[in-house]
């Protein structure tokens, strides 16, 4: 039985390919790319002839049957078309399923954009969380941040360029106004990493609108004494009622006032309700 094994590659400096990758690569006898046109030029630069078959994520279960039947004749590499595939790139199925068939399946480890990202913000690197591309709705994406608003650690995101404004006005908003890093281009000629608290982030990429795609790191939340952080938990929760007051008022109903709420502040939707309860209550007790 063959081999899967998961191939790392350059995030933009060919450089950055390792030696056993080359040699993986070159052995193996197919290599499951998310675009064989895009992977087919980095195995041109290094003169590798090994034949390629587009795996991706709108074809990733029609292509299951074909490689597993590849890796019962011999090794197979598995590539994105820039860092460690599964890692916010395709390939976790095709992993499952090699295990699952019971293949041995291993790494060529290299380049991933959230860890050089980090390594570069100059922000604790003790811990951290991952969170990938974040939902494209504003008010999924804040509803998502908002239950990491306490969390002391940094928070790694990817983005598009042309969602990075909206992502940085979020983070902002969830959040507050915390140091951030902004990188872009990483390990290309034009790699930038921007250092900044988000407001002045957000104020530079909207006179300089990025190119390239991005990956954004925040640092977590400052410690607070006990006293500030429940002062600020009943801010909160008076800036919810006023809300929601606002909007029933103007004619919504409170179902979909808590809705509205949960998603522009980042709480969870039980939490906006219950504000709706008391304050609700405390209005029908005066």
């Amino acid at each position: 039985m063959g081999t899967l094994h998961v191939v790392s590659t350059p995030i933009g400096n060919l450089e950055d390919l390792t030696m056993r990758a080359l040699r993986v690569l070159r052995e193996v006898r197919l290599i499951a790319a998310e675009d064989t046109r895009h992977t087919r030029q980095l195995l041109n630069h290094f003169g590798i002839t090994t034949p390629a078959i587009s795996y991706h994520a709108h074809n990733e279960r029609a292509r299951l049957g074909p490689i597993l039947a590849a890796l019962e004749a011999g090794d197979v590499a598995l590539v994105s078309d820039a860092g460690t595939p599964g890692f916010s790139d395709p390939g976790l199925e095709l992993i499952r399923a090699a295990i699952a068939a019971g293949h041995l399946v291993t790494a060529a480890p290299g380049p991933v954009a959230a860890v050089t990202a980090l390594v570069l913000s100059g922000l604790d690197l003790t811990r951290y969380t991952y969170l990938g591309f974040l939902p494209r709705q504003g008010s999924a994406r804040r509803a998502l941040l908002g239950p990491l608003q306490a969390q002391a650690w940094p928070l790694v995101v990817y983005e598009a360029p042309h969602r990075l404004l909206a992502l940085l006005a979020d983070l902002q908003v969830v959040l507050g106004d915390r140091p951030c890093a902004v990188a872009r281009e990483l390990t290309k000629v034009h790699e930038e990493v921007f250092r900044a608290p988000l407001s002045a982030a957000l104020a530079h990429f909207q006179a300089t609108p990025p190119r390239g795609e991005v990956t954004v790191v925040v640092a977590g939340a400052p410690p607070i004494a006990n006293a500030d952080r429940a002062a600020a938990a009943t801010q909160q929760e008076a800036t919810a009622a006023t809300r929601l007051a606002r909007l029933v008022a103007d004619g919504l109903s409170p179902r979909d006032a808590v809705q509205r709420v949960a998603g522009e502040l980042g709480l969870p939707r039980r939490t906006v309700y219950n504000i709706w309860l008391a304050s609700s209550a405390a209005d029908g007790a005066r």
